[in-house]
Order: C-alpha cells, then sequence, then structure tokens
C-alpha cells in the first residue's frame, strides 16, 4: 500500500466534543449540536448531524436461487423503490434478531439467528448521520409465515433471479445504497448463486 499523502494515519486525530446539545425537531428525525475542537486548535460550534440509529437489511436467497426484494413508496425521496427487506434496529432489540423481526414483518419469511450470515456492515453518510447498516444473508428462505407492516408500509414483496437481481443492479434499478451495496458483496462472496461462477 502507498500512502499519497504527506499525513499518516497516526497523524489523523479525532475531533474532541466540547459540548452537545439536543435539538432535534420530532422523535423521528433526531439532530444534534456538537461544539468541536479540532485537531489543529479550532472550535466550530455548530456541527449538526443526525443519530438515525442503527440499521438491518437481509439478503434472502429462497430454494429456486431467488432473491426476496421489497418495493414501496419512500417519501424523503418522492419514489416507489425497489430494494432488500430491512429496517431500524428495534428497541431493546439484538441488531440480529431485528434482522430476524423485519424479514418476517416485511415478507413473511420466519428464520432463526443460525440461519443468517453476516455480510457485515456499511455507513452511507458518515459525515451527517451516526447510523450503520447490518447485512445478512439467508439461503434456503422459505415464506412460511405471514407480514405484520407498520401502519406506514405498504409492501409489494418481489422474488427475482439472483443473476437477475444483479443486473438491476448494475442497471441502476436497484439504486438504494444500502441494499446495491450488499447485493454486490453477495455476489462477490457467493459467486455461483449469482451466475459468476
Amino acid at each position: 500500500m502507498r500512502i499519497l499523502a504527506s499525513m499518516s494515519n497516526d497523524q489523523i486525530q479525532k475531533w474532541k466534543v466540547l459540548k452537545e446539545q439536543d435539538v432535534s425537531p420530532s422523535p423521528w428525525f433526531p439532530v444534534l449540536q456538537h461544539t468541536v475542537e479540532l485537531a489543529n486548535g479550532q472550535i466550530i460550534d455548530d456541527y449538526f448531524f443526525s443519530p438515525l440509529g442503527d440499521v438491518v437489511m437481509v439478503l434472502a436467497i429462497t430454494p429456486k436461487n431467488e432473491v426476496v426484494l421489497v418495493r414501496q413508496y419512500k417519501h424523503g425521496l418522492g419514489e416507489i423503490l425497489l430494494e432488500l427487506p430491512g429496517g431500524m434496529q428495534q428497541k431493546n432489540t439484538s441488531i440480529l434478531q431485528s434482522a430476524i423481526n423485519e424479514l418476517e414483518e416485511e415478507v413473511g419469511i420466519k428464520a432463526t439467528a443460525d440461519e443468517l450470515i453476516s455480510l457485515g456492515k456499511i455507513t452511507n453518510n458518515p459525515t451527517k448521520t451516526r447510523q450503520i447498516t447490518y447485512g445478512y444473508i439467508v439461503f434456503n428462505a422459505q415464506f412460511n409465515s405471514q407480514q405484520k407492516l407498520d401502519v406506514t408500509e405498504n409492501i409489494e414483496v418481489i422474488t427475482m433471479p439472483a443473476p437477475q437481481v444483479l443486473e438491476y443492479a448494475k442497471e441502476g434499478k436497484i439504486w438504494v445504497t444500502d441494499s446495491l451495496n450488499f447485493i454486490l458483496k453477495a455476489a462477490l462472496t457467493y459467486p455461483e448463486v449469482f451466475g459468476l461462477a
């Protein structure tokens, strides 16, 4: 590995938080204001970011080698999007159990903890949010339960052959960041599932 910049990792320092104030407009969208001291001693008193909370996503593969996707309206963009099932980490619930719960609630697939394999974690915007998305893959997923949707959810469940899902990702038909990342990571980790081997 070559370090092209003059500053090495040893010289990069974390900011020091001098003050934290909760300025959230609602419990649904938390916002914090930090006063921070930079490594060079400069003080910034208006650094705003959102500690949104962590997210789970599950890439479920059926016995027919189909990926389970959800199609739903996302009001932030005002778009109907295709993505993997998932949601926020539930209160007083582990990341893994939240993934199990979200899979059942959104698409009616009940799985156990030992069936979920980690695909790692990603973050979408570490500058302005404190949110990590944890991904899992489950094989031989069965539609063995019922959807239990929240009042704001209207979800269409779609199954699609894994190689076609990869094509959708390449063509930009699946373009939600965390879904796209976990689909591509799964394709690298399990190329035979996605027709790459």
